[in-house]
């Protein structure tokens, strides 16, 4: 795995709340709800790359996205941030990713002397980190596996279960939701242009797979046959 990919997972790990993950100790979640309350407008930067990781942040509402700049001037969207995912834990002194909200977003600002605190009061907590973190390694593998060898249409139909399966773990409605990003933001993570995101939408439309009742709003007619047409198994209209 590459030092990006590690760096990109460590930036973000799931809410320890999530249906699959044990609860942290009292003590670190009492830390969370007396820590600072921040407003992030949409396009405002949480944090940058480069900044110091002087906080770890819990999202309460909105949606952070996680990007990289690439040396051609392209940005690579690796991942992003719900209510509930806590965001900012590097591998370093410093932060790997950019942070920026893709709507208007409220966040706890968590002092990393705190979390460090939180560490030595409950020695669980640093297994609790660890299995966050293997998560997200392997979210991250797939979203390599994604961008490298599947079709546009393939790609899509992954995103989506994933929004899904994430709905369906937090005991969300995991056949209608609402996507917090723009289609540029989900091109930008998913390697495709905007262009060819928003034509893959209209055709999974067609092939009646999912309806748009608004822009950003997903209603998921067949997950069976959108998990076989991100499995490889192409479908036509």
């Amino acid at each position: 795995m590459s030092i990006q990919s590690q760096s990109a997972a460590t930036e973000r790990f799931p809410a320890f709340s999530s249906g699959v993950a044990p609860r942290p100790a009292m003590g670190f979640e009492q830390s969370l709800a007396q820590a600072s309350l921040r407003c992030v407008e949409e396009k405002e930067f949480l944090f940058v790359e480069g900044d110091p990781t002087s906080h770890v942040y819990r999202i309460e509402t909105g949606a952070i996205a996680l990007y990289r700049v690439l040396a051609d001037g392209r940005r690579q969207v690796m991942g992003f941030a719900y209510r509930g995912d806590i965001i900012g834990l590097g591998i370093e002194n410093e932060h790997s990713l950019n942070a920026q909200a893709v709507k208007p977003t409220r966040v706890r600002c968590l002092p990393v002397a705190a979390l460090r605190q939180s560490a030595v009061e409950d020695p669980m907590l640093g297994f609790k980190l660890y299995e966050a973190l293997a998560r997200e390694l392997a979210a991250t593998r797939d979203l390599m596996l994604t961008t490298g060898q599947r079709s546009a249409m393939e790609r899509v139909a992954g995103f989506l279960l994933a929004f899904s399966r994430r709905n369906q773990r937090n005991g969300q409605d995991p056949t209608t939701f609402e996507l917090p990003m723009t289609r540029t933001d989900i091109g930008d993570f998913l390697g495709l242009t905007i262009e060819t995101v928003s034509r893959t939408f209209t055709k999974l439309k067609v092939l009646q797979l999912i309806e748009l009742p608004h822009s950003n709003q997903v209603h998921l007619l067949a997950i069976d046959d959108l998990e076989s047409l991100a499995a490889g198994e192409e479908q036509t209209a």
